[in-house]
C-alpha cells in the first residue's frame, strides 16, 4: 500500500505540473489555431516558397503537418480532460 501511495502521489504531482504548463500555453494554442489557414499564414507560406524568408528562420508553423498535429493533439487532450471530469 505504501508503494501505491508513493506512485499515486508522484503521478498527481507530475500531472499537476503538466496541467499548469498546458494551461499557461492555451492563449498560444488559440493564436496558432487562428493563424493556421489564415491569409497571414498563406502569405507567410507563399513568401517561404518564394525564398523571401531568411534561410536560418525556423519554419515549424509553415510545415502544415507540425501545426496541424499540435492543434489535433491539443483538441484530443482537451477531450480527454473533459472526459475525465465527466467520469468523476
Amino acid at each position: 500500500m505504501e508503494q501505491r501511495l508513493e506512485r499515486a502521489a508522484a503521478a498527481v504531482i507530475e500531472l499537476s505540473a503538466a496541467l499548469e504548463k498546458y494551461a499557461a500555453v492555451q492563449k498560444d494554442i488559440r493564436v496558432l489555431d487562428a493563424y493556421y489557414g489564415s491569409e497571414e499564414w498563406k502569405q507567410d507560406y507563399a513568401d517561404d516558397e518564394a525564398g523571401l524568408l531568411p534561410v536560418d528562420l525556423k519554419r515549424g508553423v509553415l510545415s502544415e503537418d507540425g501545426i496541424w498535429n499540435l492543434l489535433s493533439d491539443a483538441r484530443e487532450l482537451n477531450c480527454r480532460i473533459k472526459s475525465t471530469q465527466r467520469d468523476r
